[in-house]
């Protein structure tokens, strides 16, 4: 059986794969192809972000009883984030391409630095606390 860790990183990477194939559309000129990817990212990625806060955090939470370390970190910097694909879909909607672009570049420095705490401390703790 596949652990929480494990499930969770493939499910980063999916994310992060869907962002790329959107930037590397809009990059080509690709305008409708690329806005269509990264809405499936974002979409892809909140999907992950509730999987988070809905079951796992909470489980996390529970069995630990730390309310107040790594998950309230990780929410905020959900919250963070949401904004960020926000703008970027607004600017897509828009047909400002430079603007998601930018805007693009933001977001992929959170959540690098985001993936690294949840994939080198948070999901390996859950491991250990949750036993899977």
């Amino acid at each position: 059986m596949q652990s929480i860790s494990q499930f969770m990183i493939e499910d980063h990477s999916k994310c992060d794969q869907l962002y790329a194939d959107g930037e590397a559309l809009l990059l080509k000129g690709s305008v409708e192809a690329g806005r269509n990817k990264l809405n499936l990212f974002v979409a892809e990625t909140q999907q992950h972000f509730d999987r988070e806060e809905k079951v796992l955090f909470p489980a996390f939470e529970q069995a630990t009883g730390m309310t107040q370390g790594p998950t309230m970190v990780m929410r905020a910097e959900h919250t963070q984030m949401n904004a960020v694909m926000d703008q970027i879909q607004e600017s897509l909607q828009q047909g400002d391409t430079d603007t998601a672009l930018a805007a693009g570049e933001t977001l992929l420095l959170l959540m690098q630095q985001h993936n690294m705490k949840e994939e080198g401390m948070l999901y390996p703790m859950t491991d250990q606390h949750l036993g899977r």
